[in-house]
């Protein structure tokens, strides 16, 4: 074993950036893992800040060779080095740029086999995780959590004593007070047979505090009550405790808020906008039955006892009769998320309230009916048999040769008797069917749905004057495909960022040698023009910077990135640029972070293929990461932000392809245009 005599750490792995390359360096701390390649060994070394890879290679003397040969995982070490760039960059890791040549290497400590792997989000069992405590606390995220309640403390005590408060500790071995728990209690040596309580918190003290004229105090008060567990508090537990005077409501509230919104932007960098909502003790209690209600709550309470008092149901009505109440949650929608063995539960679980029971009714939906045909037989039977609330469903309109032709008899025959027509299928709305268009001259009046309309509120509205910087995405695999929302777009537009196969026949117009990639050799002038056109309107047209290269088009392909375009770069003979490159991705995600408005359409590659999927999946994830009012054109684009489960981070996903691109061109969607009632936009020109 070895020590660390005259040895001294220059700084925690996590800190080194391709800022310390060319810097001698020395490092402590444990092995994570070690990777022998024969000729080569890597090391990452982790400590509470992160990972940092060291490497000894060919020229590594031999004995330190061998000594980092011999590491095991969780063996403590410590290392002395030149800082150096990455061959193999990993942009998943902070230091993913860099690596340590080690030229002093000391092994401080050997280590057993761990129990576990130290490693993030373990599923270890808690009994094994508590037994191995000094193990468990070594995992990353434990160590961020411990970083995070130290700051938080931190933030707490600079912003209070900003705020005239002073820190002042009570005592922890104490008399007994009545509070809302049993105490824990602590035998006396010197006063045999009598005991100290330990504090269910500070709440006495902080009052005579008060009466002493120490009239803002604050305290990381340690607190502990001889209960069993509950959600929001265990036996031992620390709160931040405070107490003030000659302060009126709404002071306090202020001085609680600004305290939270410090921790909120110094921790998580999130703009909390204060004051916060406010809701009085009553209307909580009202609507949700709990002094600290959780909002995103939906089903509310609904105080019905004007509706029941004389219903002649003695339990409502005597319930209200007597001074109390009734109140009702009205799942709408859920019913049939509630099968009567979970109500009973329920009616089981509001006793433990003082509840009598669970009343409980259920409105059943209408009845829903499919028929076999769209104008025959089938269908008017069904029709012919509804009721109120009752659903029809139709069979599929393109089976019928008049659908497409849009035949006005045919038409006809789809809205039979009906006289409203409601179409809220944007996917559709491109084309001038029977269905789409041609019923509509049939209707007493013909409107969008929902769907239509927020369709139309992204792509037409949002895009009428977007916010700027105004950056367009486009992909995909032809230019010829998106000519038309190109010359549109370069009215409004600052920047394209350009990827797919659509990039390659850019970039071959511009003189770069593409290998045997996919590209237009007929529309070469075109993008030439489109090229000179964004010139000429100040607009910044960004190729990719470099490409990712494969020579075999299969799953599971290797890749590599070309050297940038503008140093020489170019895709070597056979083979196909299939996606954009690193370089490209980190020039496209810093313009997307700056913009306020975001359109994509298209992807960057081939991102079916996983191998080929690095390009479209980090710019869908800049894009969810980013500020922007950031707006999917349907298609492939919508296929991938599903795919890389981004769609949830984004302003909209657009649900029609072909529609979404007209609608972009600036063309009348005859399934829109052709309604009676509409509501400005596209559908007005």
């Amino acid at each position: 074993m070895d020590n660390l005599q005259h040895f001294r750490r220059t700084d925690y792995c996590g800190t080194f950036t391709a800022a310390n390359v060319g810097q001698e360096i020395s490092v402590c701390g444990w092995v994570q893992r070690q990777r022998n390649l024969g000729s080569l060994i890597f090391v990452d070394l982790r400590d509470r800040t992160g990972l940092l890879q060291l490497a000894f290679d060919d020229s590594t003397p031999r004995d330190l060779f061998e000594k980092a040969a011999s590491l095991r995982g969780e063996y403590v070490i410590a290392a002395k080095g030149l800082v150096r760039e990455r061959e193999s960059k990993n942009p998943e890791l902070p230091t993913g740029d860099i690596e340590v040549k080690v030229t002093e290497l000391r092994l401080l400590a050997k280590a057993a086999t761990p129990p576990f792997e130290i490693v993030e989000h373990s599923d270890v069992r808690d009994a094994v995780r508590l037994k191995y405590r000094y193990l468990d606390l070594r995992r990353p995220d434990m160590q961020r959590t411990i970083a995070l309640r130290h700051k938080i403390v931190k933030i707490c005590r600079d912003y209070f004593d900003e705020n005239g408060f002073l820190e002042i500790e009570t005592p922890i071995l104490t008399k007994s007070t009545p509070e809302g728990a049993r105490d824990y209690l602590v035998p006396s040596r010197v006063h045999p047979g009598k005991f100290y309580a330990l504090p269910q918190s500070p709440q006495q003290y902080k009052q005579l505090l008060m009466l002493s004229g120490f009239d803002r105090y604050f305290q990381i008060a340690r607190c502990f009550r001889d209960e069993d567990l509950r959600a929001d508090r265990q036996p031992e537990f620390t709160q931040i405790d405070l107490e003030m005077s000659f302060l009126d409501e709404e002071q306090i509230q202020t001085i609680q808020e600004g305290f939270l919104q410090r921790v909120f932007q110094e921790v998580l960098g999130v703009e909390v906008q204060t004051p916060f909502q406010r809701m009085p003790w009553r209307e909580a209690m009202d609507r949700f039955g709990s002094d600290k209600p959780d909002l995103r709550f939906g089903f509310e309470l609904k105080d019905i006892s004007d509706l029941v008092k004389d219903c002649g149901f003695g339990v409502f009505a005597d319930a209200v009769k007597g001074g109390g109440s009734v109140r009702l949650i009205n799942v709408d929608g859920h019913a049939k998320d509630f099968p009567r063995k979970k109500i009973d539960k329920l009616g089981e679980f509001v006793k433990t309230y003082q509840a009598k029971g669970l009343a409980w009714a259920r409105l059943l939906d209408g009845k829903v009916t499919f028929a076999s045909d769209v104008i025959g037989e089938s269908a008017k039977a069904a029709v012919a048999a509804m009721k109120d609330g009752d659903v029809v469903l139709l069979e599929n309109v393109r089976f019928y040769p008049g659908e497409k032709k849009n035949d006005p008899e045919f038409a006809k025959a789809l809205l039979g008797n009906a006289t409203l027509f409601v179409n809220d299928a944007f996917g559709t709305a491109h084309r001038a069917h029977a269905s789409t268009e041609g019923v509509t001259h049939f209707a007493e009046k013909s409107a969008m749905g929902f769907l239509i309309e927020r369709e139309l509120e992204y792509l037409e509205g949002k895009l009428e004057n977007p916010e700027k910087p105004f950056v367009v995405i486009m992909g995909g695999a032809k230019v010829s495909d998106k000519i038309e929302v190109l010359s549109k777009l370069m009215e409004k537009a600052d920047t394209f960022l350009i990827g797919g196969a659509m990039a390659n026949t850019f970039l071959a117009a511009e003189g770069y040698d593409l290998g045997a990639s996919k590209i237009e050799g007929d529309k070469l002038d075109l993008a030439r023009e489109i090229l000179a056109e964004a010139k000429a309107k100040g607009v910044k047209f960004l190729l990719p910077a470099d490409v990712r290269v494969a020579m075999k088009f299969e799953d599971g392909a290797e890749t590599f990135c070309t050297a940038p375009f503008a140093e020489g770069g170019k895709v070597p003979e056979g083979g196909m640029a299939i996606d954009i490159g690193d370089k490209a991705i980190e020039e496209f995600s810093a313009i997307i972070k700056g913009a306020r408005t975001v359109l994509w359409n298209g992807p960057m590659g081939v991102f079916e293929m996983d191998c080929f999927a690095k390009g479209t999946k980090e710019i869908a994830e800049a894009l969810a990461d980013s500020s922007a009012i950031s707006i999917v054109g349907g298609g492939d684009s919508v296929t991938a932000a599903k795919k890389f489960k981004v769609q949830d981070k984004l302003s909209f996903c657009s649900t029609g392809g072909g529609a979404s691109l007209e609608l972009l061109e600036g063309k009348v969607l005859p399934g829109v245009g052709a309604l009676t009632d509409k509501c400005g936009g596209c559908c007005q020109k």
